[in-house]
């Protein structure tokens, strides 16, 4: 468990000591999700769940991400993606992380959120974008489904396209609902510098 702690921090350090201005202020880190509905920027908080984040960022250098699908669109509630290649196969994600979501930051809409079971300290790979303010997946208390949904960043750009994928037609594929008809791919994430 010390060891992963570590690792993970020292992978957020390496991503975000190049991001410091010459004046010394600290910018958070950007990831870019280049979809084939258009782009999609979104802005870490390192301050609020760092090892969420570092969690995601390990994930993006990884590569993980690329040539997944947004799997699971609920009009007029998130867009979630993270889990599944384009022939709905499931990627092996790494180990699942501790639960931040006692961090402060709501389920608005726009903000990006780790997808997990019903075990508050399950998300691992995958995560989910609110399209409009969901209240009841914020924290509670720190039992059972009291414990909500974790926040770690949000979309600073490209809203319109997360819109449209909420809008896209859906059904079931096997055993999963919500599923869009044709696939929307994240080709590729990476992390960004904005100037």
């Amino acid at each position: 468990m010390k060891t992963s702690f570590c690792y993970l921090a020292t992978l957020l350090l390496a991503v975000l000591l190049p991001l410091v201005h010459s004046k010394g202020g600290t910018v958070l880190p950007h990831i870019k999700l280049e979809t084939s509905h258009g782009d999609i920027i979104i802005e870490l908080n390192t301050e609020k769940a760092p090892n969420t984040v570092a969690n995601f960022i390990s994930y993006v250098e990884d590569g993980f991400y690329d040539d997944t699908i947004f799997h699971r669109v609920i009009k007029d509630f998130m867009i979630q993606g993270g889990g599944f290649t384009e022939h709905f196969i499931q990627k092996l994600p790494k180990k699942s992380i501790k639960n931040e979501a006692d961090n402060g930051l709501d389920n608005v809409r726009g903000s990006v959120s780790m997808a997990r079971a019903s075990e508050p300290h399950s998300a691992t790979s995958q995560f989910f974008i609110n399209v409009v303010d969901n209240e009841f997946l914020n924290f509670r208390n720190q039992q059972g489904s009291g414990w909500g949904y974790a926040v770690f960043a949000r979309v600073i750009k490209g809203m319109e396209v997360v819109d449209g994928i909420s809008e896209v037609s859906t059904g079931r594929r096997g055993i999963h609902q919500d599923v869009p008809t044709d696939d929307i791919v994240i080709k590729y994430a990476a992390t960004i510098n904005l100037k």
